[in-house]
């Protein structure tokens, strides 16, 4: 029998019966769509706790696995690693997946751990000298770069084994780390620093710098043609606007109509910033007001459009992969263009979760085809 008769046949018994075989023996779902079947996209997001410090009362120890197709419902617990000297479980710093080894990455303070996603078993953990801090993933999943605990350095690490590729040095205090969407540049934040730090990935040196900023740069995002970055700095209740491709920073945006105050972590008022995916608008953290807000950055002047309150201090925002959700680090979920609390973080003794350090991931089956980023970074076109 010809592939193309046996395709042919559209019936809903063939086309099961062909679902049941190749699911059984794991065809992946880009193979079988190419057989003429469809295998259902599932979205599900991936919380490592303690993600907000080393607090065990925002939803324990573990990787958390929520189902974003319904209703963010707690799925499972997946045991993890990452303990202090006294046994403790120690604050997460960064999370990260790759589709090439279709593992999950998580960094805390001493070790970065990479556990299969299809077995939900640790393949390794690896602790680094000085620590670690907020890693990112280059776009293929073959490399990570991964600061030093509020060091001097990054690391380039090899994804597949954890070992230690390349040293980059910025006596910077590396803290936040972003792998550019071509997978050419790595932009770098440190928290001693008014600069950020461009890297060239084909020889991992630095490239360039763009600055410098108003006070020393906090969390930041980059849009999909890497040509602006957006940037919490300290003091400021806002966001400043930098060009990647000059180094000149071009904007300073303060939040109008609100006052800060004294905030419960990370010393700054803007502690999380995030870029929706179709680059539209930029979503602040305010701690002190315990909100979230909204600017149109679709001119060259951004317009303060509004505001959601959130269930308390945000530190960190990010974006479901197709925009339809913001994931502020309370827990919150929201509705991007209703601009509204749809639903709640909550483990599986009904718990609030938060955390800093969530992804999402899509599988077929079980295949991975999609994952997400930690940053709220564009997605427009490159």
């Amino acid at each position: 029998m010809s592939y193309q008769n046996f395709t042919g046949n559209n019936s809903l018994a063939r086309k099961s019966m062909i679902a049941l075989i190749l699911l059984t023996i794991g065809l992946s779902g880009a193979r079988f769509a190419l057989l003429g079947g469809n295998l259902p996209v599932h979205r599900y997001l991936y919380v490592a706790v303690p993600g907000v410090r080393n607090y065990l009362e925002y939803g324990g120890h573990g990787l958390l696995v929520f189902d974003m197709d319904d209703h963010f419902k707690f799925i499972k617990r997946i045991a993890t690693s990452g303990l202090d000297d006294r046994g403790q479980p120690s604050n997460v710093k960064g999370i990260a997946v790759s589709l090439y080894t279709h593992c999950i990455y998580i960094s805390t303070i001493q070790t970065v751990q990479c556990i299969d996603l299809l077995t939900e078993k640790q393949v390794w953990e690896k602790s680094y000298e000085k620590g670690c801090d907020r890693l990112s993933i280059s776009p293929d999943g073959r490399t990570i770069y991964l600061p030093s605990f509020e060091g001097d350095d990054w690391k380039v690490l090899d994804a597949k084994t954890g070992t230690v590729l390349h040293n980059v040095v910025t006596h910077s205090g590396s803290h936040n780390t972003i792998y550019g969407p071509d997978g050419k540049k790595v932009y770098l934040e440190g928290l001693r620093s008014d600069y950020l730090t461009i890297v060239n990935t084909s020889d991992h040196r630095i490239a360039s710098e763009v600055g410098p900023f108003a006070n020393h740069i906090r969390p930041f995002t980059i849009d999909a043609r890497q040509s602006r970055c957006f940037v919490n700095v300290d003091s400021l209740l806002g966001f400043e606007i930098g060009d990647l491709q000059t180094g000149k920073k071009t904007a300073h945006i303060e939040v109008q109509g609100f006052h800060t105050g004294p905030v419960k972590r990370h010393g700054c008022p803007s502690h999380g910033i995030g870029l929706t995916p179709d680059e539209q608008e930029i979503w602040l953290a305010d701690a002190f007001n315990e909100s979230i807000h909204i600017f149109d950055v679709r001119k060259k002047e951004p317009l303060q459009t509004g505001s959601i309150k959130l269930s308390d201090q945000p530190g960190w925002i990010t974006f479901s992969v197709d925009g339809q959700y913001a994931m502020p680090s309370t827990g919150d979920i929201i509705d991007v263009k209703m601009k509204k609390i749809v639903a709640s973080l909550r483990d599986e003794t009904g718990a609030m979760v938060q955390s800093e350090k969530m992804v999402e991931v899509q599988f077929a089956g079980r295949s991975l085809v999609r994952a997400g980023d930690q940053f709220g970074i564009g997605r427009g076109s490159p």
